[in-house]
């Protein structure tokens, strides 16, 4: 489905992107540039790290039971949580 708010803004941004050679240093710079002439605050002033993920847990069937030491069974390497 086409939204041609949606397009429109994608396009606007995409231009002024371009402006900068996808530079998002300089991207940032100029929005920071515009916020001072504005008053107003567009962009906050530090990226947000994204959250952690958690470390995989071994569910427990990836070895196999088998008394033999050469034997291992493959199985999933861990359970993601969903």
């Amino acid at each position: 489905m086409n939204d041609p708010i949606v397009d429109e803004v994608r396009r606007v941004r995409d231009a002024h992107a371009a402006s900068f050679g996808y530079d998002l240093d300089a991207i940032f710079l100029d929005i920071k540039g515009q916020e001072r002439k504005s008053g107003h605050e567009f962009v906050g002033g530090v990226a947000c790290q994204g959250v952690r993920s958690q470390p995989l847990q071994l569910t427990g069937s990836e070895f196999s039971s088998s008394k033999d030491a050469t034997s291992v069974e493959t199985g999933p390497a861990a359970e993601v949580p969903g």
